[in-house]
């Protein structure tokens, strides 16, 4: 439908901005969040990092929306066939450190890889999959974020979004 995206709407939100959601999600340009949701301007804050990979300025950029504008949801989106995910595995299971500051990816995804290599089926997938679940469990364990869960003014949930179907599966 490509809801939002007119001139007019782009006028009004010259004023201000109220997203509704903060999406969390991958750099791959497969996966754009406004396209996956079919969202336009103004209506999701959008923070992209490899994998889904948190820093303190991807943290601060994921809070920015429910800390200063009251945003109601963090919709962490992980999806198909990352090919972050893809190299951190080559990187974690030949011991050959991933170039520059990618292996800071790498070392972001440790977590994740520890927990998908001890399950069966496709290795990608399961690692999406645990980096989703722990990356929610994590947002939902900050002081703040926690705060405002137990109050009721904010969700944080997980998905993963098929390349191959275009639909975006709730895991967490």
């Amino acid at each position: 439908m490509h809801p939002n995206q007119t001139v007019q709407r782009r006028r009004r939100l010259a004023k201000g901005q109220m997203p509704f959601a903060v999406v969390f999600s991958c750099i791959d340009s497969r996966v754009p969040p406004e396209i996956v949701f079919d969202r336009g301007l103004g209506d999701l804050f959008a923070t992209r990092t490899g994998a889904q990979t948190a820093d303190a300025v991807a943290l601060g950029s994921v809070e920015f929306g429910p800390d200063e504008t009251g945003t109601p949801l963090i919709f962490v989106l992980g999806h198909e066939a990352c090919g972050a995910v893809t190299a951190a595995i080559e990187s974690i299971r030949t011991n050959t450190p991933a170039p520059g500051h990618v292996q800071a990816v790498v070392d972001a995804l440790r977590p994740a890889y520890d927990i998908a290599v001890g399950q069966s089926g496709d290795m990608v997938d399961n690692m999406v999959r645990a980096q989703t679940k722990l990356t929610v469990a994590q947002r939902k364990n900050e002081p703040g974020l926690a705060e405002k869960i137990k109050a009721g003014r904010l969700m944080i949930v997980g998905g993963r979004y098929s390349l191959t179907t275009g639909r975006v599966e709730l895991i967490a």
